[in-house]
């Protein structure tokens, strides 16, 4: 939730979450700890706490619980700030820590300066839901993929193989290819992999009927190597296309641009942040593989990440797949901003 830059608070309660129970401090104006309490974890007992009392500031920190709990207390009035743990410890957390004083730093801090706490944004209760049948898919996808290697494995161990084929038809391909002496053993893994992929194709389907709710998606796949999946992910992690003050801001969100670690005359070529939604910075990975693959079609982001592959030297051919990435990223959200239409050779014509 975005902080209020101009109204102070009288009261800052930090929230220290937990699985079952929680734990609240609340700071007055003067700094003092007023109230500890211990909080269920549950809507009720989050209402019978913040209900009917005057506007607090809420700090607590980004977790599982984090997004119903703050779309709640914002609703009872409070302002609400979810910090970013990574960002407000940084690599290691502080040695000594429980829930008593997790709460009270988390207050004082939110007390001092709502900036120094990195505020993340959650996104609302129907595109978080959403995005659960993207996540709940990936899952699918990948206990179907350990389980193909798991039978071609098995099969090379004594001597056999399973042609290369697409993981949609390897149940059906695999059935005539696997050894007598395995078959009891791998059958029933072959019918698993069948109905996992019926699963992946039903929810494919509903990706495509929930995409149709957001006009955006559509105009994002514009661009050849964005499906319909990559699309409605993007537009559901970012949910809010104006919060980002500019389009090349969405680079640094999905962690694709470099570490920063300058000292002096030392600056030297560190890997991708990796911050933000892994799964997010998969799919456009993979857009960006595509792209510059040999079915990618001749555009601008195909020439620029073909100039740095040309450049050569260690991992050339990583960056540049990760820098068409961040340069897609960028031009989805130009393009969902401004409504326009792609022009595959912009740029080209341009210099032109």
């Amino acid at each position: 939730m975005r902080s209020d830059t101009v109204w102070f608070p009288k009261i800052t309660i930090g929230f220290d979450l937990g699985d079952r129970k929680s734990h609240t401090c609340e700071v007055d104006e003067t700094s003092r700890v007023i109230r500890t309490a211990v909080v269920q974890t549950t809507r009720s007992a989050v209402e019978a706490y913040f209900g009917c009392r005057e506007r607090c500031r809420v700090v607590m920190e980004a977790g599982t619980h984090s997004p119903w709990i703050s779309r709640q207390i914002a609703e009872l009035g409070h302002e609400v700030v979810v910090a970013n743990p990574s960002e407000l410890y940084g690599s290691r957390r502080r040695k000594k820590r429980n829930d008593r004083t997790d709460s009270e730093f988390l207050a004082r801090q939110g007390r001092a300066d709502v900036k120094l706490l990195h505020a993340v944004q959650h996104r609302s209760a129907k595109a978080q839901a959403h995005l659960e049948l993207i996540r709940a898919r990936d899952q699918l996808v990948r206990v179907r993929t350990k389980l193909i290697n798991h039978v071609r494995g098995a099969v090379k161990a004594i001597g056999g193989r399973v042609t290369i084929c697409s993981a949609e038809v390897f149940a059906g391909r695999a059935a005539h290819q696997i050894p007598c002496e395995l078959r009891v053993v791998l059958e029933p893994m072959l019918a698993v992999i069948t109905d996992v992929t019926q699963r992946i194709k039903a929810m494919d389907r509903q990706v495509e009927q929930i995409a149709l709710e957001y006009p955006a998606v559509a105009r994002l796949q514009q661009l050849k190597g964005v499906g319909a999946l990559t699309a409605l992910a993007f537009v559901l992690l970012i949910e809010d296309p104006r919060r980002f003050k500019q389009s090349r801001d969405v680079g640094p969100y999905f962690g694709l641009v470099p570490r920063l670690d300058d000292s002096s005359d030392s600056t030297p070529q560190l890997g991708i942040t990796k911050a933000g939604d892994e799964l997010g910075r998969r799919l456009l990975v993979s857009a960006a593989q595509y792209i510059l693959g040999p079915f990618g079609p001749e555009c601008d982001l195909r020439r620029f990440g073909s100039a740095i592959a040309a450049r050569g030297g260690k991992n050339a051919k990583k960056r540049a797949v990760v820098a068409v990435a961040r340069k897609l990223a960028v031009l989805l959200h130009r393009l969902w901003v401004t409504e326009a239409a792609y022009d595959p050779d912009r740029q080209s014509k341009r210099a032109a």
